[in-house]
């Protein structure tokens, strides 16, 4: 019996001892195992995390966009999603991006380094603009812009017309005012100055290499109409690379009665007056001389003769260049939405169905600009490479964007201007070889 005992005990040492040997060599498998998985996980969180913040990747446009528009009836509703994500950095980028030479555009005394920009209407208060920028643009609009603080037009202002790319809105200038605005623009350069930028000369207000921050200013609903734009100017002067006076949005009361020839050239001429009469005060950069390009934005619904009128006016006022078009209030009959409630809503159309009215409106201005140093910058409608680079042929020198960015987020930037390169390409050509090139 103590001997069948013993045998037992030393059975159960040695199965123990043989068990406590194979957790050790397990254990130290383990240990040695754990840290290749902790490294191939956190190389492929990293290249989760490329993918979904590269603004090429097509996650923004055939998931993450969708599915924002599904939960957000209201487009408004979508907007303030997107704005915050913009605003805090939730924003994809263009990675290892550089924009080839033949896209290139040579503009107020600058060079961009492609001439695809961001429409006034995405970032009204200037509190994304490192959010949107980021995504490949070369210009950024911010405003409408209006004096005072004004909440626009009542809710619902806003609809999706997606059979068409579409959207109706009347926001109504819906704006934080100047003082909340230039606050905006001052603090941000402020913090790049006296962060880790604080040593860096920057070229522009924009704060980014070979790129343009613009400001679109507009009127109060009861405002002056031209005291208003001046107090414009005298606001952002300093803190603009260019400024944008907008008298075609179809949703203030009277707005587009300013495009009428001896109102537009008084407005102008006492806007130009008052920019120049503060160019020696600088910019917020510190430079000494600051001379911001004026531009007009005109609407799309006016006829030949108020388009060579417009034309006239600027030429009279001496300023920079004329942005074609805002918003049309045309229903064209071409629209697929058979939904007549939501077709007829009041408001401005924008996205594919402007196209057509905002490209012969320029046409038509280019008619009539010709011989002048004027600027003209085209929107409306703009989704493809091809729809660029027409405007271009009819006298863009750089093109301006919205309604399709929200339809396909920022994935569209990187792809109109690779399609705009590859149409280059084709035909031998750069950007800047292709201006006007419909009117020689």
């Amino acid at each position: 019996m103590f001997a069948r005992n013993s045998l037992n005990i030393l059975s159960r040492r040695a199965f123990s001892s043989k068990n406590a040997a194979q957790r050790t060599v397990l254990k130290s498998s383990f240990i040695s195992i754990k840290p290749f998985y902790l490294a191939l996980g956190l190389v492929g969180a990293s290249a989760g995390y490329l993918y979904v913040m590269n603004s090429r990747s097509a996650i923004h446009e055939y998931v993450i966009c969708p599915v924002i528009r599904f939960i957000t009836p209201d487009p408004e509703n979508g907007h303030t999603i997107g704005m915050f994500c913009l605003k805090w950095g939730l924003a994809p980028k263009l990675f290892f991006d550089k924009d080839p030479e033949s896209l290139h555009v040579n503009v107020f005394g600058k060079t961009l380094t492609n001439p695809l920009g961001c429409a006034a209407g995405l970032d009204k208060n200037a509190v994304a603009i490192d959010g949107i920028m980021p995504a490949g643009f070369s210009y950024l609009e911010v405003g409408t812009v209006t004096p005072l603080p004004q909440p626009g037009n009542p809710r619902q202002r806003m609809f999706r017309l997606p059979d068409d790319d579409a959207v109706i809105n009347r926001f109504g200038f819906n704006s934080e005012g100047h003082e909340a605005v230039a606050k905006n623009l001052t603090k941000r350069i402020k913090s790049h100055l006296n962060s880790y930028f604080n040593d860096k000369h920057f070229e522009t207000l924009s704060l980014y290499k070979n790129k343009m921050l613009a400001v679109n200013i507009g009127k109060n609903k009861t405002g002056d109409e031209v005291q208003d734009y001046i107090k414009g100017v005298e606001k952002f002067q300093s803190l603009a690379d260019v400024l944008v006076i907008n008298v075609s949005s179809p949703n203030t009361p009277g707005l587009r009665d300013l495009q009428e020839e001896s109102k537009l050239t008084n407005l102008l001429t006492q806007v130009v007056a008052k920019r120049d009469s503060l160019v020696n005060r600088g910019d917020a950069l510190g430079e000494k001389t600051h001379r911001p390009p004026i531009l007009v934005k005109i609407a799309p619904d006016l006829t030949e003769p108020e388009f060579q009128s417009i034309v006239e006016s600027a030429k009279a006022s001496k300023i920079d260049g004329i942005i074609v078009s805002n918003t049309t209030i045309q229903r064209p009959d071409s629209l697929k939405t058979k939904d007549k409630t939501l077709v007829n809503q009041t408001g401005g159309l924008s996205g594919r169905p402007l196209k057509p009215f905002a490209l012969r409106a320029l046409k038509t201005v280019a008619k009539y600009s010709k011989d002048s140093d004027l600027v003209l910058v085209g929107c409306g409608g703009i989704y493809t490479g091809k729809d660029a680079i027409e405007f271009a042929k009819a006298g863009a020198t750089f093109v301006q964007i919205y309604t399709s960015y929200g339809y396909s987020g920022p994935t569209i930037v990187a792809r109109i201007k690779d399609e705009i390169a590859d149409e280059l390409k084709k035909e031998g050509k750069t950007w800047m070889e292709i201006i006007g090139e419909d009117n020689k």
